[in-house]
């Protein structure tokens, strides 16, 4: 009952969708597991799809985007396509994101409002495929997925900037927002309701002609539509993957290399001294020393600072030097000179005098060489695998850039060549959408299709130094309709119901108007004369409907949104025919004050109220900037990620 509270939302304003798509945008370079995810077709940066201030927003910046979304989306669901992007208004919501996140940085900066380098930083180290063993980033993984996200780090850098500056400014935009308890039921009683309606089905096909098109007609019907019988660009892709296990007598680390990593890192191995402590800071001194007096006649550090409005802070464990970096050398030395549950101070700090309990001891008796030595053999084996890997992946592109041929290489790797069937964009296999490309193809798949032409392969990392794949495409078919010989029979039948549906349009207004006339349904769909689908009744409550999600169908969609007594023409798609839809009856919900379901729908409320307040700021930021869309450029670009275009 409450996702149907929840559903009433997306459907009424779509905040849900519309909030997720945003943090899915932000956080999109979290996942790390999009490589080369650049330019999917051959677009340049000339390419200028929009305009916020002085900046622009190119084509390829949006495909890079679009396929990092993309590749997101499949890890929930893997039956997502290119096509089901663009279906759901995908590439419009992602330029009107990528406008307004451009222009709330601008508006900041023209405010007085800066990103720092510093907060730049902390948000790429959250980053977790860019991070090494020890959880700081690794300059070159951190190198490895700007790269693949056909980035400079200039651009990344930019780009999380933008991002923090539009969360600074637009997430203020849900604060102190209430919903009075009248407005949450009234929306309650709508969710709630129940309608009864009436929907006619005329289908063009019935009122289509006896009489086939001539051939001068069909011909001129296929080259008026020819877009709509286009077959997207397929292309295979040939590729050899490969890992670490190629390599052959990789070196092992002799005894005089451990003893000198051992040597070089002796800290890391050495003894470690460390104390668990507990602090509170006070404003004088004075105030230090009533504190450890009470401390002192038996009460604990807790029970004296808490009727104070202070609080004791735990501090983690530190060694002697660096809590003399976090306090001082006095207070470093007497702390680390006491014994366990011992308070002691007070001391001179920055924000005021400090006590300080020592809570325990934490630290490590550290390595010897004979007990380091099998960490450090892994460590340095490790590492010579890295790099024989580098350099053997390092002379393949050099062959390649000599003029290699994936053949050639895969003769002197003595590996084989695999070959997919043909793909479209999206990663499945031409006229078997259910089916999609090896995935171990995934991180190049965006790169096959950005390439011009056949037999030019490229070596990529895919995992850093552990597995690569060289790749190319082997049979390219561009974007074309077939001749209209082989979809002959398709085409005539479109141009029949095309004919039909004009004269299902011409009936279904004949209806509407008796209808509204007070003619019983049955008595006007009775004359036309024509054999039709029994009337459908429609007899449900909203949550029904709503629970159907994308499986609703249009007409039932519709009598959700009319009021009683109305009648309404809807057409169906791709010339099909024609609905004649009248609502009759309007039940009411009834929720009461009390009613369970109230709470959630009223944070539901106040958070699409959120979404409202957040779009208005951003659509005032971007007029404040100014910002212009080339709506060619923008056609162009969906023709191509459709795979109807160039």
């Amino acid at each position: 009952m409450l996702q149907s509270f929840r559903s009433f939302f997306e459907s009424r304003w779509g905040v849900a969708i519309t909030l997720g798509f945003l943090a899915l945008i932000a956080f999109a370079f979290a996942g790390g597991d999009v490589a080369n995810s650049g330019a999917l077709g051959s677009f340049g940066s000339g390419d200028i799809v929009a305009t916020v201030g002085k900046e622009k927003i190119s084509s390829s910046e949006v495909e890079s985007n679009t396929g990092t979304i993309l590749s997101r989306m499949r890890q929930n669901d893997p039956t997502v396509t290119m096509t089901t992007f663009l279906s759901r208004n995908g590439l419009e919501d992602l330029l009107g994101f990528l406008i307004d996140r451009k222009a709330s940085r601008l508006y900041g900066e023209q405010h007085g409002i800066h990103i720092g380098d510093r907060l730049i930083d902390s948000e790429i180290s959250k980053i977790p495929n860019i991070q090494g063993p020890d959880g700081k980033v690794d300059p070159a993984k951190y190198r490895q997925f700007v790269a693949g996200r056909g980035q400079t780090d200039a651009q990344f850098r930019a780009e999380v900037a933008e991002d923090l500056m539009g969360r600074q400014l637009v997430g203020s935009s849900n604060i102190g927002i209430i919903v009075p308890q009248k407005v949450t039921m009234r929306y309650a009683n709508v969710v709630t309701e129940q309608r009864k309606g009436i929907i006619i089905t005329l289908p063009a096909a019935s009122f289509a002609p006896k009489t086939p098109p001539g051939e001068t007609e069909v011909n001129k019907w296929y080259t008026d539509h020819k877009s709509d019988y286009a077959l997207p660009e397929r292309r295979t892709v040939r590729y050899i993957a490969f890992g670490d296990t190629v390599l052959k007598n990789v070196p092992v680390p002799t005894e005089a290399e451990v003893a000198a990593r051992y040597n070089a890192t002796k800290a890391k191995y050495a003894p470690t001294d460390k104390r668990k402590l507990s602090q509170l800071v006070l404003p004088t001194e004075a105030a230090a020393k009533v504190v450890l007096g009470e401390v002192g006649a038996g009460k604990s550090l807790e029970a004296s600072a808490a009727p104070k409005g202070l609080a004791v802070a735990p501090i983690p464990a530190l060694t002697k030097e660096e809590f003399a970096l976090q306090a001082s050398a006095e207070a470093s030395n007497a702390v680390f000179a006491a014994p366990k549950g011992k308070v002691l101070g007070p001391f001179k700090a920055p924000l005021g005098w400090l006590l300080i309990r020592v809570d325990g001891t934490e630290g490590g008796a550290g390595k010897t060489l004979d007990q380091a030595r099998p960490e450090i053999a892994k460590e340095l084996g490790d590492e010579k695998r890295r790099e024989a890997i580098a350099e053997f992946s390092a002379r393949i592109e050099e062959d390649l850039g000599n003029g290699a041929t994936l053949t050639d290489v895969a003769k002197d790797m003595g590996l084989e060549i695999k070959e997919t069937p043909l793909l479209l964009v999206d990663g499945t296999v031409y006229g078997k959408p259910e089916v999609t490309a090896p995935n171990e193809l995934a991180p190049v798949l965006q790169a096959a299709f950005a390439m011009d032409s056949e037999k030019q392969p490229q070596l990529t990392e895919v995992d850093p130094g552990k597995s690569f794949v060289i790749f190319d495409v082997g049979k390219l078919i561009p974007a074309a309709p077939p001749p209209l010989n082989e979809i002959r029979t398709q085409v005539i039948a479109d141009v029949q119901l095309s004919k039909g549906a004009k004269a299902a349009k011409a009936a279904a207004e004949s209806v509407q108007k008796q209808i509204e006339k007070g003619v019983p349904p049955e008595i006007a769909v009775a004359s036309l004369g024509v054999s039709l689908p029994p009337i459908d009744r429609v007899d449900k409550p909203r949550q029904q409907v709503q629970a159907q999600g994308q499986n609703a169908s249009q007409p039932e969609k519709l009598v959700f949104t009319m009021a009683k007594g109305k009648v309404r023409l809807l057409s169906a798609p791709r010339n099909r025919g024609w609905y004649v839809v009248t609502v009759t009856e309007v039940p009411p919900g009834n929720v009461t004050k009390d009613d369970q379901r109230l709470p959630p729908l009223q944070a539901d409320i106040e958070k699409s109220y959120s979404g409202e307040y957040g779009q208005q700021l951003g659509g005032a930021m971007r007029q404040s900037v100014g910002s212009t869309r080339n709506e060619a450029k923008v056609g162009q670009l969906k023709k191509r990620l459709s795979g109807t275009g160039q």
